[in-house]
């Protein structure tokens, strides 16, 4: 208008021609034609990021047109004064704006200054308004994560995480081992998550590390929108994560299965790893290339933990990406070799590509594990066929290896990173094409080794008749009835020999003692069948041959607590098990809850060794759980509570040897966080205190709180033992946990570790189906299982862990993957050592002469007969008033005070000190006693299975730490570890009690349909009314 107006009248009157006209402002008519150009443009491109964009181009061109405004303006103004040159005008606007004011140019004439008041006041009011608008959307748009690139997209590699909620712990784990691998360096991770990004996770990603290749994007899965801006079909995989904490786990599961279905629709070649909760949901999302449902492999891994201890920690180690430097810079010699063996992974390669197994093609795969162990220290556990996809763990020594056979095998590294030097390649070119013997090439033994084998083959093979397997001890060669002779171990055959591996050494009946009746019962024992569970809990359960009753037993029948028409009944000490039981605490019966009776009652296991299983409860199981289970022998239920001590005596916690506490849902959630597994502590740490020598699994919810399993207030080398933690974890190990003692021992266990399943897959495709495998959740016809020997005193002739691998491939076949060892341990504590020690060795020793001279338990031991059933109270006075060996023994402090005097008052007080401290000790565990005692007698249960701490001697207390019981009862000084060693080196010597780790063959691989050739062959051994499969194969 001021520019139009002048030039029209100048048309018309020539005098005005002369007059100025400020052109220069059409700048901003310019600027408004631009924003209505680059908003229209946007609207037909539909881009989410034009916004951003729009309001950066508008505060630019705002910030233009003020500075070329005041330049021109001032320039033509001062004309009447000092007549400034565009460039100094320039000057001036930018220290004007800018707020600095040098003042070595400044306006001269009203005119300019006028000019130069108004263009401030018009910056301080537009330009405050742009910027806020800009930084409204910034901070929208660093809520919701923008976009991913496209061009990035498609010149980079990138993976999709899509999770409900996403927290600091599953964010850490996810991102510690997806990048652990080193071809996955340059990969990026795009995380989409409906919720805003919490302020911990901030923290976390903007951390160079991971601020350059971890994105996050507000989003829904659900949404194609959403699912562009992630780039889903440029995807290299998509992980999509259940979230666990939920209370209701099943609406979890439903919202995953929304996701993966949404993803597969809009990106179909797009791979995907599904985690699931509930095996019932599990077939909604069979189409994903991988699928780990939790509740599977968890109560499948706590029922392993019982018959095969700590397998809950081998399959966590295994699964965990690990360089092996955990712990060697540690005095400790067992947290050096544990942490080594603990960087052992399962690794893949095609035989014929490589070093380690290629000279072994021909030869049965026996003969290479063992030699491919003794010579690089590389455990093969086993094979896949190239034109059969099922992987086969240990097929056994009648399986060929092939050059197309892929090799799965357990080592510190894989072989293409190894540092072996081959130089059999260099001596065979070097002898060129010289003819070879029948024991020549890289597999040849040395000949000290046949020449001291030759006299033990014979003997070997002819001690291969169908024989129980499984009783724990390996036989000592002899030489005709004589042990003079040093003892060795046969070599293992290249080629497996059908004379010493009979069908009979797999199919015998080992149980034909159990079909009579006992000599100390009139009952007999109810005879088992073999067949597959006629009634799956839910769709998608892989059949497995177990143990099963000959008819269904009746629901009545199967709770334990309350008698029927069948049975009367009522405790399980009626019920005269000759196996200790193990107890399952669960908050419901879900379906997942059936993976734990299967592999305890799979047909490989023995009869003998079948323990009671017991489901206590807190609420009542349906009928279609009870029709699952009523087909497997000794399955029990009853409700109740762990935290109910009438509930665990009530279903036979003296009698059992294992108490397995399953996480409940309902405390799954927590206000604060890592407070969801409070109660299961607490509830877990009494009954330690009442049960001292029973075996406690726990699982938690959260691992960072298994430090508080047998939590021991003043113990030293705990604290000990959360330094070396938060040092490992300082140097980036994604183990740092693995050193706390519960989890070490296969005490504890939570199923956020096995995250890393999931993740790890993407690089080893293969590792759910061996875990699984191993699990015995999956039984592939010829694959072995996973079982566990002990060592015994007969069995330390072997010396070493080398030997013992030959000599289980020579005689059985078996495979050893490592050694769950059991050793003493002296803790130091915060008290002074040696008063410590001699009060605790006075009281032993007065313990064990007490109970010489009287047979009767502490609760009867009182002055008049009536004092075990009369209340329990003050500890301290009940118990100076009621045992006389307490008022012995203070009858003898008053004698030592008398004697002494008043030497060493200070030293005699801190060692009266001492001596009170262990009596108090003492007194509390026989009130515990005492508790248990009158809870038994109240709820009318026998108290002669019930075996307090108080009443054992000093021997008794050192056989129970021996074992790894009392672990804070009784010798809190002293105490014993446990760690497990992943394929331990070669020279690796074995001690005691180790429990060595077995994949055994399948007993059913081999058998022919030749079923008369059979038994005839074995008719002497086999009992010909009950042709059933032999339960174990023959050591």
């Amino acid at each position: 208008m001021i520019n139009t107006v002048p030039f029209i009248i100048t048309i018309f009157w020539p005098p005005l021609r002369n007059l100025f006209i400020p052109v220069f402002l059409n700048c901003w008519l310019a600027k408004y034609a631009l924003e209505n150009m680059i908003n229209d443009f946007h609207r037909a491109i539909l881009r989410t990021q034009s916004a951003m964009f729009n309001q950066v181009l508008i505060l630019f061109c705002t910030l233009l047109c003020l500075l070329f405004t005041g330049t021109c303006g001032i320039q033509h103004l001062e004309r009447a004064g000092d007549n400034l040159s565009l460039l100094k005008s320039f000057y001036f606007c930018i220290v004007t704006f800018s707020t600095v004011g040098y003042g070595d140019v400044t306006p001269k004439i009203w005119p300019s200054q006028l000019l130069v008041v108004i263009m401030i006041c018009v910056a301080l009011v537009v330009l405050p308004l742009q910027f806020e608008e800009l930084v409204y959307l910034w901070m929208e748009r660093q809520k919701s994560g923008g976009n991913y690139s496209r061009h990035r997209a498609q010149t980079e590699k990138h993976v999709v995480l899509c999770v409900s909620s996403l927290k600091i712990d599953l964010l850490m784990d996810f991102l510690n081992e997806f990048y652990a691998h080193p071809r996955l360096q340059d990969y990026y991770v795009v995380i989409l998550c409906p919720t805003e990004m919490d302020i911990q996770v901030r923290r976390v990603l903007q951390i160079p590390l991971w601020s350059q290749r971890v994105i996050y994007l507000q989003g829904s899965a659900l949404k194609d929108q959403d699912l562009m801006r992630a780039k889903m079909d440029n995807g290299e995989a998509c992980f999509i994560l259940s979230s666990r904490n939920e209370v209701d786990r099943t609406a979890a599961d439903h919202q995953t299965i929304l996701r993966a279905w949404a993803v597969k629709d809009f990106a179909p070649n797009c791979p995907l790893y599904v985690q699931i909760l509930k095996p019932e949901n599990k077939f909604h999302v069979k189409f994903a290339d991988h699928v780990v449902c939790e509740e599977e492999c968890k109560y499948a891994m706590l029922a392993l933990n019982c018959i095969c201890p700590a397998t809950s920690t081998l399959i966590t180690l295994l699964v965990h990406t690990s360089r092996g430097q955990e712990g060697q810079d540690s005095p400790e010699q067992w947290q050096r070799m544990y942490g080594r063996c603990s960087g052992n992974e399962v690794y893949h390669i095609r035989m014929g590509d490589s070093k380690f197994f290629m000279e072994y093609e021909g030869k049965s795969f026996t003969y290479a594990a063992f030699h491919a162990h003794k010579k690089y220290g590389v455990c093969l556990i086993g094979l896949k066929r190239e034109e059969n996809k099922s992987i086969l763990l240990n097929p056994g020594p009648r399986h060929i290896m092939a050059a197309s056979d892929t090799c799965f095998y357990i080592n510190i590294t894989k072989e293409e990173n190894s540092a072996f030097i081959f130089k059999q390649e260099e001596k065979q070119k070097r002898q060129g094409s010289s003819g070879r013997g029948l024991y020549d090439g890289p597999s040849r033994l040395p000949v000290h080794s046949i020449i001291a084998s030759m006299g033990t083959v014979a003997m070997d093979l002819q001690s291969t008749d169908c024989r129980p397997t499984n009783s724990s001890k390996l036989t000592l060669p002899t030489e005709n009835g004589s042990s003079s002779r040093r003892p060795s171990i046969a070599p293992v055959l290249e080629l497996a020999d059908s004379s010493s591996l009979l069908p009979c050494d797999l199919l015998s009946d080992q149980s034909e003692d159990e079909m009579t009746p006992s000599d100390d019962e009139g009952l007999t024992v109810v005879e088992y069948v073999k067949g597959y569970p006629p009634n799956s809990p839910y769709i998608g359960s892989s059949p497995t041959l177990c143990h099963l009753l000959p008819v269904k037993a009746p629901f009545c029948c199967l709770r334990l607590d309350k008698g029927c028409k069948h049975n009367s009944y009522e405790d399980a000490k009626a019920y005269g098990f000759k196996n200790k039981l193990i107890i399952v605490s669960a908050e419901t019966a879900g379906n997942g809850l059936y993976n734990f009776i299967v592999p305890l009652r799979a047909y490989y296991r023995s009869r003998k060794e079948l323990n009671p299983i017991v489901l206590l409860l807190d609420n009542k199981p349906d009928h279609h759980f009870l029709e699952a289970i009523c087909c497997f022998p000794m399955v029990y239920y009853m409700e109740g509570s762990v935290d109910n001590l009438d509930s665990l005596l009530q279903c036979g916690i003296i009698y059992a040897d294992n108490l397995v506490v399953v996480d409940k849902e309902s405390t799954m959630s927590a206000e604060e966080d890592y407070m969801a597994d409070a109660k299961t502590i607490v509830n877990v740490q009494t009954m330690f205190r009442l049960f001292p020598s029973l075996s406690i699994i726990t699982e938690l919810t959260h691992p960072s709180n298994m430090r508080f399993m047998q939590f021991r207030a003043k113990d030293s080398y705990s604290l000990a033992l959360s330094k070396l933690e938060k040092r490992e974890r300082e140097n980036g190990s994604n183990l740092a946990f693995m050193f706390r003692l519960p989890f070490a021992a296969g005490r504890v266990f939570s199923i956020s570790m096995l995250d890393t399943l999931l993740y790890q897959s993407f690089v080893k495709d293969y590792m759910i189906s061996i875990t699984r495998l191993l699990l015995g959740l999956d039984t592939t016809p010829g694959s072995g299982y996973l079982c566990a020997m002990k060592i015994t005193e007969d069995d330390l002739w072997i010396r070493t862990y080398g030997r013992l691998f030959q000599k289980l491939c020579s005689s059985s076949a078996e495979i050893p993957i490592g050694i769950y060892r059991t050793e003493s341990h002296m803790f130091s504590t915060s008290e002074p050592h040696d008063l410590r020690a001699q009060s605790q060795i006075s009281v032993n020793v007065e313990d064990c002469e007490d109970t010489k001279d009287v047979k009767e338990p502490w609760g009867s031991r009182s002055g008049s007969g009536t004092s075990h059933h009369r209340p329990h109270r003050n500890s301290c006075a009940s118990d100076q008033s009621d045992h006389p060996l307490l008022r012995r023994k203070s009858m003898q402090w008053a004698r030592r005070l008398s004697r002494k005097g008043h030497k060493n008052t200070s030293k005699t007080a801190e060692w009266i000190n001492q001596q009170r401290l262990s009596l108090y000790r003492r007194s509390e565990r026989q009130e515990l006693s005492e508790l248990v005692k009158n809870r038994m007698k109240h709820l009318g249960l026998p108290t002669t299975g019930y075996e307090d701490v108080a009443n054992l001697t000093a021997s008794d207390v050192m056989n129970r730490v021996n074992l790894g019981y009392l672990q804070d009862e009784m010798n809190d000084h002293q105490n014993t570890l446990s760690y497990v060693l992943i394929n331990p080196p070669p020279d690796t010597r074995l001690e005691l009690n180790d429990i060595v780790y077995l994949i055994r063959s399948d007993p059913l691989a081999h058998v022919t349909n030749d079923t008369h050739s059979r038994k005839s062959s074995c008719s002497n051994k086999l009992d010909p009314s009950h042709p059933e499969t032999r339960d174990e194969t023959q050591l």
